[in-house]
């Protein structure tokens, strides 16, 4: 659920709106019809609450200045950057993408948390790490 808010929300933010989806999960879990659908189900509230959160919030700007010529890397810079990429990148394969990379869910997981089959994950995720790739410029060289 943390990285379906990462998808859609600032990462600041995303702890503090985990909460409230939990919060909301526990009051209105009675309105559950099918345990099974738990993850999807809460998925969808993280999902509503990012929607909920962007309306109220302005939108937030782009990273301006990255590390000084020559200086180490900043990871930091480095994990914000990639994060951006990755919410730059169409819907489809955001979720997918963080939920593997900051959740480490397996390709079923993910199924279930997003509502797609495991074969569209697979395809997601190859698709949206290639775009990934390209637009951090880390394209394997032929």
């Amino acid at each position: 659920m943390h990285a379906i808010l990462l998808a859609r929300v600032p990462p600041e933010a995303a702890g503090d709106l985990a909460q409230e989806v939990f919060l909301q999960a526990w009051t209105s879990i009675r309105s559950l019809r099918e345990p099974a659908a738990f993850g999807g189900w809460i998925g969808a509230l993280a999902r509503n609450r990012a929607t909920d959160f962007a309306r109220r919030r302005p939108p937030e700007t782009d990273l301006t200045d990255g590390p000084a010529a020559g200086a180490a890397p900043d990871v930091q810079y480095e994990a914000a950057e990639a994060l951006l990429a990755i919410r730059a990148l169409p819907e489809a394969y955001r979720e997918p993408l963080l939920l593997r990379l900051v959740e480490g869910c397996s390709g079923r997981e993910i199924a279930v948390l997003c509502g797609l089959t495991e074969e569209s994950v697979r395809v997601n995720l190859y698709r949206g790490f290639r775009l990934l790739r390209e637009r951090l410029g880390t394209a394997a060289k032929s």
